[in-house]
């Protein structure tokens, strides 16, 4: 269906003030606006009271006349966006891609993102109220019917250098822009530990008056917080009353995230929970937790429906890292782009939904800036409809805030993104044709340039190019320099290692350092400590940690230098040794948690581990090899491997260095005990961690005697309930 002009009607403040929104989105589509109905799509908005609640909407297409049904301004909102998902604005033409008409009628209550005005997010803090509230349209445009807010954090302003207001004078303003579209305005505002509970309720009584709408406030269970179950409950209640003095409908939801100096915290809560307090009217299940999703809901009287904050903005160290499955991200993109960088993941997010958001009531997702944009667009349109399908929102996202483009093409190369992450780069035929895609996308569209949407879905195929291109060039000299090394030519193998980048590589870093200057100006998303006042390297600071290593390079001449020093008896019995660090014979096994992954090991971890990544920190600086990259952290560690022979072996086990105090690990083989007592035992090798351990790690070799072995297998179980266990490598070596 093709228009060449719109002609709306509305007549009430609701319906105008909405069409004040639409008209403001076809104006950036240099759509035509007529006040002649002849020969137009003639488009009217209706405010009908008979709806079920404020979320539901109707369209009705008819003889070129479209009319959008809902109760409130924000059904009104979603209606006409829907409109605008679904239309591609070509060469004057407005082309409706199917027919939409239907009511609309969503299966989650709550559905909203976290946006944040503090310091800690790497986007937020730089917007004015102009940008915020564009952004609320924003996600409005995708069934989003809830924004969640932070007060001053510990009750005190810590503004920085971007921030154009108060934290308290933004809170209280952004929340009535909030109520001018009738969004749903949630607080997240965790306890103080300093605080008494009278001052807490004192300090929020004063700012629950001053904030226009407040419809939820969420308290997290530690994370901030270190209250036990029983005082945490105490305070939810006390401030649960103080919010509905001024905020009579107002909804209190405490989240089960459980402080970690407490054990039994999560036993505690649900105690508390089963006394039924009227205060609390949900429970909120989100990083940290105290149960697992299914186990929570379970054990939570029915009484309180559950509400999902789902971490959809971290990559690593998180919740839902990359792959959350099996947390197999490679450890060359978790070094460089780390913690919070451009990561839309919308089939792997889907799958998350799908796992959990039957659970719930619906959710307020945790964002710490605009490079999960994607992210969030698709997670509220699940929210509305599980069973949205997924290549049609990733479309949505491309007509609504691409359009005049190429939506097929480009919805593939959003797609691509996320491929570009599974496996290995060197393996990966992604990488290239995805940026290849927006390479030609930005030539073909130069207004793209000016998109901030875009420029960030570039910015990350360069991103992944330049980690390929560096990973080919980088291990082609190590390659080199090992030839040189066999023949004890320490001298030209530092020589090749050193060797510079070429102009190409540098012009195009140069480009990814561009891109960043532009997209600070564009949308204030701060890539870099130094020059856009990122709250940290940890935040979102690609630019910072791009140059992370990625292959063995900076190791190898970290170990040349070591060895200057040596005679050359010694130097060419440390070469042997640098060599050979990760060679084991055929019968014998050597295993990396950041080479291998987890799936090597044969058998699925039980539970929820912790990768303790080292990759993006300081600590990779050319002083840790790629092996040890990866530490899994948890209270078990299994393997079942085969193929060896029959005799006794030796088993070697690579720690991080942590207090004994009060463990007790055990290790078997087979089922029969290999070793038990505190933690780590076995015997040490002082030479072996000297040169080829990071510091703060630590080897530890145990024997398994050959009547261990079950015809050359092997069921190893390593386990500490108290602290757990960080492993990131192990050798099983014949003696």
């Amino acid at each position: 269906m093709q228009f060449k002009k719109i002609y709306i009607i509305a007549e009430n403040d609701a319906e105008l003030k909405a069409v004040e929104y639409f008209k403001a989105e076809l104006k950036k589509r240099n759509a035509t606006i007529s006040q002649d109905r002849t020969d137009a799509l003639n488009v009217i908005f209706k405010q009908d009271d008979t709806f079920l609640n404020n979320d539901c909407y109707n369209i009705i297409f008819n003889n070129n006349t479209l009319t959008f049904f809902a109760k409130t301004i924000r059904g009104l909102i979603f209606s006409y966006s829907h409109f605008l998902r679904k239309c591609e604005f070509k060469d004057g033409k407005i082309i409706l891609t199917k027919d939409i008409s239907g009511t609309y009628t969503p299966e989650k209550k709550i559905r909203g993102h976290q946006i944040g005005y503090r310091t800690t997010p790497n986007t937020y803090d730089a917007w004015d109220y102009e940008q915020y509230f564009q952004y609320y349209l924003d996600m409005m445009a995708f069934t989003t019917n809830t924004c969640e807010h932070i007060p001053y954090e510990k009750g005190v302003s810590k503004r920085n250098c971007l921030m154009k207001y108060d934290e308290e004078e933004f809170l209280i303003e952004a929340s009535r822009l909030a109520d001018t579209i009738n969004m749903a305005v949630s607080l997240w505002h965790p306890n103080s530990d300093d605080e008494t509970l009278e001052e807490a309720v004192t300090k929020r009584r004063e700012l629950y008056k001053k904030v226009p709408r407040i419809d939820y406030l969420f308290i997290p269970g530690g994370d901030p917080g270190e209250y036990y179950a029983d005082e945490f409950i105490k305070r939810t209640k006390a401030i649960s009353k103080v919010l509905k003095e001024s905020h009579p409908k107002a909804l209190m939801y405490p989240s089960a995230q459980a402080p970690h100096k407490y054990h039994d915290w999560g036993d505690a809560l649900i105690k508390e929970l089963e006394k039924e307090p009227e205060e609390i009217d949900g429970l909120i299940m989100g990083p940290n937790h105290a149960f697992p999703m299914h186990e929570l809901r379970a054990k939570t009287p029915q009484k309180y429906p559950m509400r999902f904050y789902p971490d959809i903005t971290h990559n690593l160290r998180c919740e839902y890292p990359v792959h959350f499955l099996n947390d197999d991200w490679h450890y060359a993109f978790a070094s460089t782009l780390s913690r919070e960088s451009v990561n839309p993941r919308p089939v792997e997010f889907s799958t998350l939904h799908r796992l959990y958001s039957h659970y719930t009531i619906g959710s307020v997702s945790y964002s710490e800036g605009v490079h999960d944009d994607l992210n969030k667009m698709v997670w509220s349109l699940l929210e509305f409809d599980s069973d949205y399908p997924l290549r049609e929102a990733v479309s949505d996202y491309v007509r609504y805030f691409f359009y005049g483009t190429d939506t097929e093409y480009l919805t593939d190369a959003i797609l691509g993104l996320e491929k570009n992450w599974e496996g290995n780069p060197l393996n990966n035929p992604s990488i290239n044709n995805t940026y290849e895609a927006f390479w030609e996308l930005r030539y073909d569209y130069p207004t793209l340039s000016e998109n901030w949407r875009f420029l960030l879905l570039y910015f990350r195929a360069c991103c992944d190019k330049l980690i390929l291109e560096r990973i080919k060039f980088e291990n082609s000299l190590i390659e080199e320099a090992k030839c040189y090394l066999k023949k004890s030519d320490i001298k030209k193998a530092k020589e090749i290692l050193n060797t510079d980048f070429p102009e190409w590589y540098k012009d195009f870093r140069n480009e990814i350092f561009d891109l960043g200057e532009k997209l600070f100006n564009l949308i204030g998303i701060q890539l870099d400590v130094e020059h856009y006042h990122t709250d940290g390297w940890e935040r979102g600071a690609t630019l910072d940690t791009i140059d992370r290593p990625i292959t063995d390079r900076l190791w190898l001449l970290n170990r040349l230098s070591y060895c200057k020093n040596l005679t050359e008896n010694e130097q060419n019995g440390f070469i042997t040794r640098l060599l050979s660090r990760n060679k084991v014979a055929p019968d014998e096994y050597y295993y990396s948690v950041a080479l291998h992954e987890l799936v090597a090991l044969g058998v699925k971890q039980e539970g929820e581990f912790y990768m303790n990544f080292q990759g993006d920190r300081p600590v990779n600086n050319g002083s840790i090899p790629m092996s040890m990259l990866k530490v899994y952290d948890h209270f078990s560690f299994h393997a079942k491997l085969g193929g060896f022979s029959d005799c006794d072996y030796a088993l070697t086990v690579i720690y991080k260095d942590h207090s004994t105090e009060n463990t007790h690990q055990k290790i078997t083989a087979n089922g029969f005990t290999v070793y038990e007592g505190v933690s780590f035992g076995g015997e040490r090798n002082p030479q072996f961690d000297k040169e080829m351990l990071s510091e703060g790690f630590l080897s530890a070799t145990y024997k398994i005697p050959k009547e261990f072995f079950i015809n050359g297998t092997l069921d190893l179980l390593i386990t500490e309930e108290t602290k757990g266990i960080e492993i990131c490598e192990f050798f099983i070596k014949k003696l």
